[in-house]
């Protein structure tokens, strides 16, 4: 995944994907639309997604994710859509 560094969006959504998150992802620098929701996911958001500086939507909804939101995620000026519900967060 790492290497798609020119890849504008990605949609693995609905896939029955399990494990988690590769913090790889951060290295999509292109990246502006990640849709992962439907899935069994796991384990924490990796904090390399705050990389993602052209994000601007963000849908990891719907999957087994546990742990807090990283705070990198508050410095991603470009998001404007970030879709986190029905997983097992935690904190403020």
């Amino acid at each position: 995944v790492g290497n798609l560094s020119a890849l504008a969006a990605l949609h693995l959504y609905n896939n029955a994907l399990s494990g988690t998150v590769p913090s790889e992802v951060g290295s999509m620098s292109a990246l502006r639309k990640l849709y992962l929701y439907d899935n069994t996911l796991s384990g924490t958001v990796p904090s390399e997604v705050g990389k993602l500086i052209a994000l601007s939507y963000l849908s990891l909804r719907t999957n087994a994710l546990s742990g807090t939101v990283p705070s990198e995620v508050g410095s991603m000026s470009a998001l404007t859509d970030l879709r986190l519900f029905d997983n097992a967060l935690s904190g403020t």
